[in-house]
């Protein structure tokens, strides 16, 4: 019940943070897209700060959560931002949730509690070698690249979903390694953690995930990133949990049809929200 009220604490903040940074970052100037300029200008906004100090919380949130439980467990939860994300968006603009809000909310839940219900993720495997661990953080940083190179050919809206969808995959490795800087820390100790490199990593990982994040609510509307984001960080904390953390999934067929069909209702949910009206925009703009 802990990292389950942790997570949804932490899905609360990242929703609201996320909102209010993406209301500050669409008043930047369009040439400070991708360039580390923008978080400068983004700094003088009080609304993008105030975001930031929400989005500050939901990690320390997460990053407790993640030290109590299963990333298999935390990741799933923590996609929930988008419906806090809406509630405030809702707020903003005025517009209601209707019917396709609600079955997006809905589909995100009922997702969540069958992945959860299905798999019953649990750590306590052994944790994978130095191949496959290196297999699997190469792919995810790679997959990562590929999505920003390409969205630099992409126009403006297309750009900003490729650009979320790259931050949420280094988010889904950060979770993955905030989950193995917490164990080295029980284990021995603040020395350790210093000595290591992960918790370096970590940082860096989240550096230049919040620049690619407010170059993607700079470059158009919300429903154009959150979505992706909110998809992609689960899924590649997922498959970094189970890929070299030692997680394990229950892996009868029965199980693995429900966690299927649990993130594929998540998914469907974050894109029917991301598509609501209430979600915040302005004109499509082109290079």
């Amino acid at each position: 019940m802990a990292v389950f009220l942790l997570a949804v604490g932490a899905a609360c903040c990242l929703g609201l943070g996320f909102v209010l940074q993406q209301h500050a970052a669409q008043r930047a100037p369009r040439s400070d897209l991708l360039r580390w300029r923008l978080l400068l200008d983004l700094m003088r906004m009080p609304d993008w700060l105030l975001g930031i100090g929400f989005m500050v919380a939901g990690l320390i949130l997460s990053a407790v959560a993640l030290s109590q439980g299963e990333v298999a467990l935390v990741e799933p939860l923590l996609a929930t931002n988008l419906v806090f994300a809406m509630l405030l968006a809702r707020w903003l603009t005025g517009t209601r949730l209707g019917r396709s809000g609600w079955c997006g909310v809905a589909l995100i839940a009922l997702g969540v509690t069958a992945f959860i219900a299905a798999g019953r993720p649990e750590g306590g495997g052994a944790a994978a070698g130095p191949l496959r661990f290196w297999l699997v953080v190469g792919i995810v940083a790679g997959l990562a690249l590929l999505l920003v190179a390409l969205a630099r050919r992409m126009p403006l809206f297309e750009e900003a979903t490729l650009l979320a969808l790259a931050a949420g995959l280094l988010y889904g490795l950060q979770d993955a390694l905030t989950r193995m800087t917490s164990e080295r820390l029980d284990s021995g100790g603040l020395g350790a953690v210093v000595r290591s490199w992960q918790p370096y990593t970590v940082v860096v990982i989240g550096v230049v995930g919040l620049l690619l994040v407010q170059s993607a609510f700079e470059a158009a509307p919300l429903r154009m990133s959150l979505p992706a984001l909110t998809a992609a960080q689960p899924l590649a904390g997922i498959a970094c949990a189970v890929g070299f953390l030692g997680d394990r999934l229950r892996v009868t067929p029965g199980a693995l049809a429900w966690q299927v069909v649990g993130l594929l209702a998540v998914v469907t949910g974050v894109v029917v929200l991301g598509r609501h009206p209430a979600m915040p925009g302005h004109h499509h703009l082109h290079r």
